[in-house]
């Protein structure tokens, strides 16, 4: 049972981080399938940044991967286009959620809970058809939204630094 807040806020634990991230990978993982079966995989990124993210709810600090000339997402469209690269928003952006991934998995490194609040930095792992893994690092933020669910309103994510 979790331990409540005042207002009968419940307050966030690090399973529902673990859920959290788990709902984002599998979304990740159904946008490339639409897409490499020819569906609608546009409406399915929309419901992945909409039940996903706090777009509407508040500010969202959104710093995708492969970001390199506009390096911030803070609108839904910007969201958008960096998944699915198809709205014109960021000219840039090739769709990283079509990328034909067929797994993602999380490893935190920690994570820090705070009420109604969380944060969790550590890497990511985007799966190849072949296999392959990609790894990535990230930090995540996490807000209580009105109907008790956790939206991201931090995403910063980057590749491992290389040695020079």
């Amino acid at each position: 049972m979790k331990a409540h807040l005042r207002d009968g806020v419940e307050m966030v634990t690090a399973a529902d981080v673990e859920k959290a991230q788990q709902a984002w990978g599998e979304g990740i993982v159904e946008i490339a399938a639409a897409h490499d079966a020819g569906m609608d995989y546009i409406e399915r990124a929309r419901t992945h940044v909409e039940t996903l993210y706090a777009y509407g709810i508040g500010p969202v600090l959104f710093k995708p991967t492969f970001a390199v000339e506009q390096q911030f997402r803070p609108t839904f469209e910007g969201a958008m286009s960096y998944f699915v690269g198809q709205n014109g928003t960021c000219p840039e952006d090739n769709g990283f959620a079509i990328q034909h991934w067929t797994n993602v998995r999380f490893e935190n490194q920690e994570m820090v809970i705070n009420g109604t609040t969380a944060l969790s930095m550590g890497n990511y792992f985007f799966t190849r058809p072949s296999g392959e893994e990609v790894k990535v690092e990230f930090t995540f933020g996490y807000i209580v939204d009105s109907n008790g669910a956790l939206r991201i309103h931090l995403h910063h994510s980057s590749m491992p630094a290389s040695v020079v």
